[in-house]
């Protein structure tokens, strides 16, 4: 299985195997994605890691956001278990960036809701 996978950029060793979209070499547990040239080398495991970083998100608009940002719900939602949904206009105080499921990619905490996960395709940055 290793002669179709290449060798670790960091020690060269032959038994890398692939993990989560990464490459790993259990022999020197360095990680690097599978694109990356093999010059880099030591600045490798620090590249990776900044690149695993970098995901940028942005709102309705085009706006980046990040953690910690206060941003407006742009279009009325409906929320399951409710009467009543999330109204265009509420404000969401305090949210975090995550890898969501199905493009929800703000944690978030609405009051009168509780905790959720937003699209950042119906937030605008306030």
């Amino acid at each position: 299985m290793s002669d179709n996978l290449p060798p670790c950029p960091q020690c060269a060793g032959e038994y890398t195997y692939e993990m989560n979209g990464l490459m790993v070499c259990p022999e020197c547990g360095h990680e690097w994605a599978p694109g990356e040239a093999a010059g880099d080398g030591s600045a490798a495991g620090a590249g990776s890691a900044a690149g695993v970083g970098e995901r940028v998100v942005k709102d309705a608009v085009g706006n980046v956001l990040s953690d910690g940002d206060t941003v407006t719900v742009v279009k009325a939602l409906k929320v399951k278990g409710s009467a009543s949904g999330i109204k265009a206009g509420t404000k969401v105080r305090n949210i975090r960036l995550v890898d969501g499921v199905d493009g929800h990619d703000i944690d978030c905490r609405i009051e009168g809701f509780g905790a959720m996960q937003l699209k950042s395709s119906v937030v605008k940055k306030a």
